[in-house]
Protein backbone atom coordinates (compact mmCIF):
# COMPACT_ATOMS: atom_id res chain seq x y z
CA UNK A 1 0.00 0.00 0.00
CA UNK A 2 0.90 3.37 -0.51
CA UNK A 3 -0.21 5.51 2.09
CA UNK A 4 0.45 9.86 2.20
CA UNK A 5 -0.19 11.20 6.17
CA UNK A 6 -0.70 15.19 6.23
CA UNK A 7 1.91 15.98 3.92
CA UNK A 8 3.08 19.37 3.21
CA UNK A 9 5.41 20.14 0.84
CA UNK A 10 7.23 23.93 0.26
CA UNK A 11 9.42 25.55 -3.00
CA UNK A 12 10.69 28.34 -1.01
CA UNK A 13 7.85 30.40 0.06
CA UNK A 14 5.37 28.57 -2.05
CA UNK A 15 3.16 25.74 -0.41
CA UNK A 16 2.29 22.94 -3.19
CA UNK A 17 1.31 20.51 -1.14
CA UNK A 18 -0.93 21.58 1.79
CA UNK A 19 -1.67 18.13 4.18
CA UNK A 20 -2.54 15.58 1.62
CA UNK A 21 -3.67 12.21 3.00
CA UNK A 22 -4.46 9.40 0.34
CA UNK A 23 -4.32 5.41 0.48
CA UNK A 24 -3.68 3.34 -2.64
CA UNK A 25 -4.41 -0.51 -2.32
CA UNK A 26 -2.49 -3.02 -3.90
CA UNK A 27 -4.50 -3.54 -7.37
CA UNK A 28 -5.81 -0.51 -6.96
CA UNK A 29 -5.69 2.00 -10.37
CA UNK A 30 -5.84 5.61 -9.01
CA UNK A 31 -6.04 8.69 -11.54
CA UNK A 32 -5.06 12.16 -10.48
CA UNK A 33 -6.56 15.16 -12.06
CA UNK A 34 -6.34 18.82 -11.98
CA UNK A 35 -5.16 21.94 -13.28
CA UNK A 36 -1.37 22.55 -14.10
CA UNK A 37 0.50 23.41 -10.91
CA UNK A 38 -2.38 22.14 -8.11
CA UNK A 39 0.64 19.45 -6.84
CA UNK A 40 0.14 16.64 -8.74
CA UNK A 41 3.00 15.67 -10.33
CA UNK A 42 4.84 16.91 -6.86
CA UNK A 43 3.05 14.17 -5.14
CA UNK A 44 4.38 11.52 -7.56
CA UNK A 45 8.00 12.40 -7.14
CA UNK A 46 7.01 13.28 -3.24
CA UNK A 47 6.30 9.38 -2.98
CA UNK A 48 9.39 8.33 -5.32
CA UNK A 49 11.90 10.28 -2.69
CA UNK A 50 12.69 12.40 -5.44
CA UNK A 51 11.36 15.87 -3.50
CA UNK A 52 11.67 16.31 0.34
CA UNK A 53 9.07 16.95 2.38
CA UNK A 54 8.27 19.11 4.88
CA UNK A 55 6.42 17.42 7.22
CA UNK A 56 3.73 14.62 6.95
CA UNK A 57 4.75 10.87 6.42
CA UNK A 58 5.23 8.77 2.85
CA UNK A 59 4.89 5.18 3.52
CA UNK A 60 5.26 2.36 0.55
CA UNK A 61 4.67 -0.86 2.22
CA UNK A 62 5.04 0.18 5.63
CA UNK A 63 8.71 1.65 4.83
CA UNK A 64 8.97 5.44 5.61
CA UNK A 65 10.49 6.81 2.41
CA UNK A 66 11.39 10.44 3.67
CA UNK A 67 13.20 8.71 7.15
CA UNK A 68 17.12 9.11 7.22
CA UNK A 69 17.40 5.40 7.71
CA UNK A 70 15.14 4.54 4.34
CA UNK A 71 17.72 3.48 1.52
CA UNK A 72 16.11 5.32 -1.08
CA UNK A 73 17.62 3.43 -4.15
CA UNK A 74 16.27 0.52 -2.79
CA UNK A 75 13.14 1.76 -2.15
CA UNK A 76 12.69 2.81 -5.59
CA UNK A 77 13.17 -0.43 -7.25
CA UNK A 78 9.88 -1.19 -6.27
CA UNK A 79 8.27 2.08 -7.31
CA UNK A 80 8.55 2.86 -11.19
CA UNK A 81 8.49 6.09 -12.12
CA UNK A 82 7.63 7.54 -16.11
CA UNK A 83 8.19 10.83 -16.99
CA UNK A 84 6.58 13.48 -19.24
CA UNK A 85 9.70 12.83 -21.65
CA UNK A 86 11.34 9.43 -22.05
CA UNK A 87 14.58 10.64 -21.51
CA UNK A 88 15.80 7.33 -23.71
CA UNK A 89 19.78 6.72 -24.29
CA UNK A 90 19.47 7.59 -28.01
CA UNK A 91 23.23 5.76 -28.46
CA UNK A 92 21.78 2.34 -27.09
CA UNK A 93 19.68 0.16 -28.95
CA UNK A 94 15.85 -0.20 -27.32
CA UNK A 95 16.94 -3.85 -26.02
CA UNK A 96 19.96 -2.19 -24.74
CA UNK A 97 17.83 0.66 -22.88
CA UNK A 98 15.49 -1.28 -21.20
CA UNK A 99 18.16 -4.51 -20.01
CA UNK A 100 20.49 -1.72 -18.69
CA UNK A 101 19.17 -0.97 -15.09
CA UNK A 102 18.15 -5.04 -14.32
CA UNK A 103 21.58 -6.08 -15.32
CA UNK A 104 23.99 -2.74 -13.24
CA UNK A 105 21.11 -2.27 -10.18
CA UNK A 106 19.76 -5.41 -9.99
CA UNK A 107 22.84 -7.37 -11.08
CA UNK A 108 21.18 -9.97 -13.66
CA UNK A 109 23.45 -11.30 -16.29
CA UNK A 110 23.92 -10.03 -19.52
CA UNK A 111 21.80 -12.85 -20.75
CA UNK A 112 19.26 -12.73 -18.02
CA UNK A 113 18.94 -8.87 -18.82
CA UNK A 114 17.94 -8.89 -22.34
CA UNK A 115 15.30 -11.73 -21.74
CA UNK A 116 13.90 -9.28 -19.27
CA UNK A 117 14.28 -6.73 -21.48
CA UNK A 118 12.45 -8.71 -24.25
CA UNK A 119 9.62 -9.68 -22.31
CA UNK A 120 8.79 -6.28 -21.35
CA UNK A 121 8.86 -4.90 -24.44
CA UNK A 122 6.99 -7.91 -26.39
CA UNK A 123 4.47 -7.08 -23.42
CA UNK A 124 4.18 -3.38 -24.78
CA UNK A 125 4.12 -4.42 -28.26
CA UNK A 126 8.00 -3.40 -29.65
CA UNK A 127 8.83 -6.54 -29.88
CA UNK A 128 9.62 -6.19 -33.27
CA UNK A 129 11.92 -2.98 -32.24
CA UNK A 130 14.40 -4.78 -30.26
CA UNK A 131 17.42 -3.57 -32.28
CA UNK A 132 15.85 -0.25 -33.84
CA UNK A 133 17.54 3.35 -31.89
CA UNK A 134 14.84 5.29 -29.93
CA UNK A 135 15.70 8.66 -32.41
CA UNK A 136 13.85 6.38 -35.24
CA UNK A 137 10.74 5.79 -33.18
CA UNK A 138 7.49 8.15 -32.74
CA UNK A 139 6.89 9.39 -29.67
CA UNK A 140 4.41 6.98 -28.96
CA UNK A 141 6.66 3.97 -29.14
CA UNK A 142 9.45 5.99 -27.35
CA UNK A 143 7.04 6.46 -24.63
CA UNK A 144 5.36 2.59 -24.16
CA UNK A 145 10.09 2.05 -24.27
CA UNK A 146 10.22 4.14 -21.12
CA UNK A 147 7.30 2.16 -19.37
CA UNK A 148 8.87 -1.32 -21.02
CA UNK A 149 12.03 0.08 -18.68
CA UNK A 150 10.21 0.94 -15.69
CA UNK A 151 8.82 -2.66 -15.71
CA UNK A 152 11.91 -4.22 -16.06
CA UNK A 153 12.98 -3.42 -12.61
CA UNK A 154 9.83 -5.59 -11.45
CA UNK A 155 8.08 -3.16 -9.62
CA UNK A 156 5.17 -3.30 -7.41
CA UNK A 157 4.23 0.26 -8.31
CA UNK A 158 3.89 2.62 -10.95
CA UNK A 159 4.03 6.37 -11.03
CA UNK A 160 2.85 7.68 -14.90
CA UNK A 161 3.15 11.60 -14.35
CA UNK A 162 1.32 13.27 -17.34
CA UNK A 163 3.01 10.74 -19.89
CA UNK A 164 0.65 11.58 -22.93
CA UNK A 165 1.20 15.34 -22.54
CA UNK A 166 3.95 15.89 -24.74
CA UNK A 167 2.87 13.36 -27.55
CA UNK A 168 0.47 14.60 -30.90
CA UNK A 169 -2.67 13.40 -30.56
CA UNK A 170 -2.85 10.60 -32.92
CA UNK A 171 -0.10 8.92 -30.68
CA UNK A 172 -1.88 9.20 -27.19
CA UNK A 173 -4.26 5.84 -27.79
CA UNK A 174 -1.73 3.42 -28.03
CA UNK A 175 -0.01 4.38 -24.52
CA UNK A 176 -3.54 4.46 -23.14
CA UNK A 177 -3.75 0.94 -24.40
CA UNK A 178 -0.53 -0.46 -22.91
CA UNK A 179 -1.84 1.48 -19.31
CA UNK A 180 -4.97 -0.28 -19.53
CA UNK A 181 -2.72 -3.75 -20.29
CA UNK A 182 -1.10 -2.90 -17.09
CA UNK A 183 -4.03 -2.94 -15.55
CA UNK A 184 -5.37 -6.05 -16.33
CA UNK A 185 -2.54 -7.28 -15.40
CA UNK A 186 -2.98 -6.13 -11.84
CA UNK A 187 -0.34 -3.01 -11.40
CA UNK A 188 -0.82 -0.83 -9.09
CA UNK A 189 -1.23 2.61 -10.20
CA UNK A 190 -0.72 6.48 -9.83
CA UNK A 191 -1.46 7.93 -13.09
CA UNK A 192 -1.76 11.89 -13.14
CA UNK A 193 -3.34 12.52 -16.34
CA UNK A 194 -5.42 15.39 -18.41
CA UNK A 195 -7.33 12.42 -20.46
CA UNK A 196 -10.60 12.45 -18.52
CA UNK A 197 -11.98 9.81 -20.48
CA UNK A 198 -9.72 7.46 -19.78
CA UNK A 199 -9.39 8.33 -16.00
CA UNK A 200 -13.56 7.37 -15.99
CA UNK A 201 -13.03 4.20 -17.48
CA UNK A 202 -10.28 2.94 -17.05
CA UNK A 203 -9.41 4.16 -12.76
CA UNK A 204 -11.08 2.52 -9.85
CA UNK A 205 -10.87 5.65 -8.22
CA UNK A 206 -9.78 9.52 -9.25
CA UNK A 207 -8.74 12.48 -7.31
CA UNK A 208 -8.88 16.00 -8.07
CA UNK A 209 -6.03 18.19 -6.85
CA UNK A 210 -7.06 22.25 -6.44
CA UNK A 211 -4.29 24.21 -5.13
CA UNK A 212 -2.68 21.80 -2.92
CA UNK A 213 -5.54 19.46 -1.49
CA UNK A 214 -7.24 16.74 -2.80
CA UNK A 215 -10.29 18.55 -3.17
CA UNK A 216 -12.62 15.44 -4.39
CA UNK A 217 -12.13 11.67 -4.82
CA UNK A 218 -13.75 9.20 -5.12
CA UNK A 219 -14.93 6.16 -7.53
CA UNK A 220 -14.30 6.79 -11.45
CA UNK A 221 -17.37 6.52 -13.04
CA UNK A 222 -19.15 8.91 -9.99
CA UNK A 223 -16.91 11.61 -9.78
CA UNK A 224 -16.09 12.08 -13.51
CA UNK A 225 -20.35 11.81 -14.02
CA UNK A 226 -21.86 13.56 -10.90
CA UNK A 227 -18.65 15.83 -9.15
CA UNK A 228 -20.00 17.22 -5.83
CA UNK A 229 -17.83 19.73 -5.02
CA UNK A 230 -17.94 23.24 -6.85
CA UNK A 231 -14.41 23.21 -7.84
CA UNK A 232 -14.47 19.50 -9.34
CA UNK A 233 -17.90 20.90 -11.31
CA UNK A 234 -16.17 23.65 -13.22
CA UNK A 235 -12.65 22.29 -13.86
CA UNK A 236 -14.56 18.85 -15.55
CA UNK A 237 -16.79 21.11 -17.50
CA UNK A 238 -13.61 23.37 -19.18
CA UNK A 239 -11.93 19.60 -19.89
CA UNK A 240 -14.65 17.94 -21.35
Amino acid sequence: MIELKKVDKNFGKLQVLKGVDLQVEKGEVLSVIGASGSGKSTMLSCINGLEVIQSGEIHVDGINVHAPSTDLNKLRRHIGMVFQQWNSFPHLSVMENVALSPRIVLGKSREEARAVAEKQLIHVGLGDKLDTYPTRMSGGQQQRLAIARALAMEPSYMLFDEVTSALDPELVGEVLDTLRLLREDGMTMIVVTHEISFARDVSDRVAFFHQGVIEEIGAAQQLINDPQREYTQQFLSNVR
